[in-house]
């Protein structure tokens, strides 16, 4: 795993190394190991790496790497794993290692970008210099597990791994992401935190000639030619045979490793999977990494510590505190460079962390609620649905301002101490009554972390408009998970992962976002995801196989944090700090912000996720201005 960074520039007036060690510098937690520069000041171009030794820890894997013939230079972050079939495919060719950069790059002499991008498995951000016709190529994976980001600052053309690296050309704060972030807790792509720097969708080729401002952005794959294959017919046993088989080989080659390698476990579906799968195809134990909490509604570490025991694995573990949290919170801004706002941030940076102290690799889980149908709110939205669309809109508008003449505090004295929040909670399903009109206005509302009717910003602003796809083919539970999968996932879970780990300098796999994998999972019915009530219904039925049931069945967390609790108690004074400076900033409504931590702080309204997202972003501000 490494960093890359570089700028297409034809000023005489800047010394260009300089610059751009500059750049690799900044992210040199991505690949500490070794650094490269190439340079064509004719041309303008500049390209840098930071590499983090996984395969080929010799000299020949060094980079920015040259293509035999000397035509391309490339700087490559991440792993191709089935470099094995790319080199195949690349006869009598006298290699000079064994690094899959070479064979990517080899692969391309040969055939081509984009058909090498369509053959290729991994995770990865590449930036292909062409000598001959003048052109840089960036390209980022399937899914979008590693990233890249480019655009104009001033006459300069710049790329990066990570924004950090984009400091020196001074970047403006765009300020229209705004009301997106604060919605969603993330930047969706193509935006960014700045003016004129874009996040390259997953699954896309951009192309820049020097001496145009022309950025040529087309997609090379999507989720949706997926979505479009023929629906498997065979039987259940011969959906999880299947299943198990690809996920067997999926496993061991991402097992391929020259440094040690282990894998994060919180004793979940997804990830005791992956453990399993591991163990049973390793002669030693697997190393396995927990994060576990002091407050039980929170605590899954029993849970992994069980799945590890039954298979084996050298466990380790860490029960976080609020005081983790604490020492965590002024780092934040600096490993994920613009405002980010998932909570489970905190304990993905420690469990990498910890995983460092013993591997250089580990594999996740990720990936496989998305694939295969497992967030709860998938569920919920269809219940909520198929009750909602019986009743008439006038109806539904009535019962809202019903409940919405009440106070969440009136409704809470009725219910009682034994439910507690029930005053909140009727008063977020009121605003369900009132504005899901759709399935897909629905599933917007249950994902929305503002609450309606309170105005974050001191001024109104348009909302950034996104193209969003055409998924009209598609069932509902399809239509969410293909949403995630297109915004979510890339946006915010992969983000977390990829920051979290490479800030310590782990490389994280996810044997779930494989394309044979995605492929596959997209080929089933709806009945094989979700069934009996519970989704991942195929994903437990291989796990049967090599862990109990009852080591695994019970309700789904999630991998989250107390914050809830937290910003009542040990995080208070920390959150008050940072609401107190919105007022001379005039970014956000400080009446809206002090109301919603006040009733916070009261107990009757669980805001931690609105105020989450605002303490993410005043802690980013007060970092970078």
């Amino acid at each position: 795993m490494c960093g890359i960074a570089g700028f297409i520039s034809k000023s005489e007036s800047i010394d260009g190394s300089d610059r751009l060690r500059s750049m690799t510098d900044r992210i040199r937690h991505r690949g500490p190991d070794d650094s490269g520069q190439w340079i064509d000041q004719r041309a303008g171009i500049h390209m840098g790496f930071r590499r983090l030794s996984i395969l080929d820890l010799s000299q020949a894997g060094h980079q920015p790497m040259l293509s035999h013939s000397g035509r391309y230079v490339c700087a490559f972050n991440g792993e191709i794993y089935n470099f094995s079939q790319l080199k195949s495919a690349c006869e009598n060719t006298h290699w000079r290692g064994h690094s899959d950069t070479e064979v990517l790059l080899e692969h391309i002499e040969r055939y081509g970008l984009e058909r090498t991008l369509k053959i290729a498995s991994g995770m990865f951000a590449i930036a292909l210099w062409d000598k001959e016709a003048q052109t840089l190529s960036l390209a980022r994976d399937r899914l979008g597990e590693k990233p890249l980001y480019y655009g104009w600052l001033g006459s300069n053309f710049v790329f990066a791994s990570e924004l950090k690296a984009l400091a020196p050309f001074h970047p403006k704060i765009d300020l229209a992401v705004l009301p997106a972030y604060l919605s969603s807790g993330y930047i969706a792509a193509p935006f960014t935190i700045y003016q004129g720097i874009h996040k390259l969708p997953a699954g896309t080729v951009a192309v820049v000639r020097p001496g145009t401002s022309i950025v040529e952005t087309r997609p090379y794959w999507s989720i949706l030619d997926d979505s479009h294959q023929d629906k498997f017919a065979g039987s259940d046993q011969e959906a999880v045979d299947q299943l198990d088989h690809i996920l067997q080989s999926v496993v061991k080659d991402q097992m391929v490793a020259d440094v040690p390698l282990g894998a994060f476990l919180s004793g979940g579906v997804d990830s005791s999977l992956i453990v399993a799968l591991m163990q049973a195809s390793s002669s030693r134990p697997i190393k396995t990494f927990t994060m576990g909490f002091q407050d039980e509604k929170f605590n899954e570490a029993p849970y992994a510590r069980a799945v590890s025991h039954h298979l084996g694995t050298e466990h380790h573990e860490h029960i976080v505190s609020p005081q983790d949290a604490l020492d965590v919170l002024p780092l934040l801004p600096k490993i994920f460079d613009e405002p980010f706002a998932d909570k489970s941030q905190i304990p993905t940076y420690l469990v990498s962390q910890i995983a460092r102290h013993n591997v250089t690799v580990s594999l996740s889980g990720d990936g496989g609620d998305e694939v295969f149908g497992g967030y709860s709110r998938y569920l919920t939205a269809q219940r909520l649905w198929s009750r909602l669309s019986r009743v008439p809109k006038p109806v539904r508008a009535m019962s809202a301002k019903t409940i919405q003449a009440v106070s969440p505090r009136a409704i809470q004295s009725l219910a009682g101490k034994r439910r507690p929040l029930t005053g909140d909670r009727v008063h977020k399903f009121s605003h369900l009554l009132l504005d899901a009109h759709t399935q897909d206005d629905l599933y917007s509302q249950l994902t929305d972390q503002w609450p309606r009717g309170y105005s974050p910003l001191s001024a109104s602003q348009e909302p950034l408009k996104v193209t969003q796809p055409d998924l009209g083919h598609l069932d509902f539970a399809h239509r969410m998970m293909a949403r995630d999968t297109l915004t979510y996932l890339p946006d915010d879970i992969l983000v977390k992962v990829d920051r979290s780990s490479m800030a310590v300098s782990l490389e994280s796999r996810a044997p779930f976002l494989h394309p044979r994998v995605v492929e596959f999972a997209w080929q089933l019915p709806l009945n094989f995801k979700m069934r009996d009530g519970k989704g991942k219904w195929i994903l437990r039925q291989v796990l049967e196989r090599y862990v109990p049931r009852e080591l695994i069945e019970r309700p789904k967390r999630g991998f989250s944090v107390p914050i809830d609790s937290w910003l009542r108690g040990p995080l208070r004074e920390w959150g008050e700090n940072l609401i107190a400076a919105v007022p001379k900033q005039g970014i956000l409504n400080p009446q809206t912000i002090q109301r919603l931590w006040s009733e916070h702080q009261s107990g009757i309204r669980n805001w931690q996720h609105p105020l989450w997202s605002v303490l993410m972003f005043q802690a980013w501000l007060e970092e970078y201005t």
